[in-house]
């Protein structure tokens, strides 16, 4: 499972990227699951580095979802179109 921080604005999303994808590879099976629970403080460089994890997913054969995701990232990314790019995970 893919863990977010706490805190992830602009100034955090590249080094959070990183660390996304280096663990990406490293889960084995074809589900990847990005664990939203701990995320407190964002913008909306979060939606741009679950994406980015997305497309990596799918490039490694994954499918990609997103565990508790907070209601107003949820918001966000209805407002910006890609909440269906994003599913919950079950």
């Amino acid at each position: 499972m893919l863990v977010l921080p706490e805190r992830l604005t602009h100034d955090d999303a590249a080094a959070c990227g990183r660390m996304l994808a280096q663990a990406l590879r490293a889960i084995p099976g074809d589900r990847a699951v990005a664990d939203a629970s701990a995320l407190r403080v964002f913008d909306s460089s979060a939606l741009a580095v679950l994406l980015d994890c997305r497309r990596e997913a799918l490039a490694l054969g994954k499918v990609f979802s997103v565990g508790h995701m907070p209601p107003l990232l949820r918001e966000l990314a209805t407002l910006y179109g890609v909440a269906e790019l994003l599913p919950h995970a079950a």
